[in-house]
């Protein structure tokens, strides 16, 4: 097969995959575990049965599509070169943020096992972790979690949405609450639209990702006392909607005060009860975040939050409470990793550069276990998390090749000796 016909075929099944869960304006709507979700893991399988990569899924529905070949340590036995990302997408969303990198893997995974390097030291399968958006359910990297001993599959399984339905209970409806064993990794490569400009605003056609900025999340509730919006005065009301507003004006303050583009803040998920035009709200969740690459600076915003959320309370009309603080720090990607992504690059003709990633991926959570490689192709615009996100089919392409000599080259053994640290 040519490598004009293996471009024709990807761009069809990118088309054919994004069709599902598609919105009218262009993007997708397939949170987690809904029936969206499940119908485009139906449609991964199928393709793994077609192109010989035997599907495995694990209790909390990370799919794999695996294949084996006489590796030179132990055959079947030895760990394997996951190369995938996430079908998830928020409630609405592009339609290239996490399942571009999905199809690309599963091309890459069936091109090496179809063509692997003399010598394999590693068998290979693509991946599609569970739940990294984390919009239906929160924290966000959920699969990928625990599929690196971060979280437990019991904790992730009771995990209970924002529709009331539990994880379990969702992967079940979908049959993907699976009983697999998951394979064990000796490395990972993951590919993603940058979701920034960085890379189509000076001309470059593949990112290597160094490092990962900071991050505080934040879960919130801010309490009043519920009352009639006719009959109280204005001095004896404790309107939760008023002081939840105050919270999140000193989110952006917070980002303000560090200076442009030092510290980014953000509230993304905002809730009034009981959300009545007659009643004064008594309670308002909302969840929050502050991220920087500067570890130091974020911890100065985090305190400087605090202290804000502490002087809302302080004025009386209102509780602020801060239901949890959790930390995803930040870290370098291999050097290993790096230069072998450089030195792919530079044999495919492709234009490269260094830079760290704003947002959080799945590779965060590998990157602690087994070396990792993280790449990125130009958002145009630098849109994201947006129905108008979009990639060109020749950025796309142009990924696919650079991910698949990757992956080859790490199933050879290029980082079987690098280094965590």
């Amino acid at each position: 097969m040519t490598a004009d016909l293996d471009a024709a075929a990807f761009l069809a099944d990118f088309a054919e995959l994004s069709a599902i869960g598609a919105t009218p304006s262009g993007g997708v709507d397939r949170e987690a575990a809904t029936a969206a979700d499940g119908q485009a893991r139906e449609w991964l399988r199928g393709w793994f049965d077609r192109h010989g990569l035997t599907t495995r899924v694990d209790a909390v529905g990370n799919m794999f599509g695996c294949a084996e070949f006489g590796c030179a340590e132990s055959d079947t036995d030895a760990p394997y070169v996951l190369i995938g990302s996430h079908l998830d997408s928020q409630p609405t969303s592009g339609r290239f943020d996490g399942a571009y990198g999905v199809l690309a893997g599963a091309y890459a995974a069936a091109a090496v096992a179809a063509d692997p390097p003399v010598g394999p030291r590693f068998n290979v399968a693509a991946v599609n972790w569970f739940n990294e958006e984390g919009s239906r359910f929160s924290p966000s990297l959920m699969g990928s979690a625990v599929y690196t001993g971060k979280r437990s599959a019991a904790e992730v399984l009771d995990t209970v949405g924002l529709d009331g339905v539990t994880v379990r209970e969702a992967l079940s409806d979908i049959g993907f609450h699976g009983s697999d064993d998951a394979p064990e990794a000796g490395a990972f490569v993951e590919i993603h639209i940058e979701q920034g400009r960085t890379l189509v605003d000076e001309g470059f056609d593949i990112g290597v990702v160094t490092e990962n900025w900071t991050a505080y999340k934040y879960a919130v509730t801010v309490l009043g006392d519920q009352s009639h919006t006719g009959a109280t005065h204005m001095r004896y009301r404790h309107d939760a909607l008023v002081g939840a507003s105050e919270v999140v004006l000193a989110v952006r303050a917070v980002a303000d005060e560090f200076g442009p583009d030092t510290v980014l803040g953000s509230v993304g998920y905002f809730t009034v009860e009981p959300n009545s035009p007659v009643v004064v709200p008594s309670r308002v969740r909302l969840a929050a975040d502050l991220r920087s690459l500067d570890a130091d600076v974020l911890e100065r915003a985090h305190l400087s939050l605090l202290d804000r959320w502490a002087g809302i309370s302080d004025g009386g009309e209102v509780v602020v409470r801060v239901d949890s603080a959790a930390l995803r720090p930040a870290g370098g990607y291999h050097p290993a990793g790096i230069a072998l992504a450089g030195e792919v690059a530079d044999g495919l003709g492709l234009r490269w550069r260094t830079l760290p990633t704003m947002a959080g991926h799945d590779s965060v959570n590998l990157r602690d276990t087994v070396p990792t490689v993280m790449l990125f192709v130009p958002s145009v615009d630098g849109i994201s998390h947006n129905e108008r996100e979009y990639t060109t089919d020749e950025q796309m392409v142009a990924g696919l090749r650079m991910l698949t000599a990757t992956a080859r080259a790490t199933v050879g053994g290029a980082l079987e000796a690098a280094s965590l640290t």
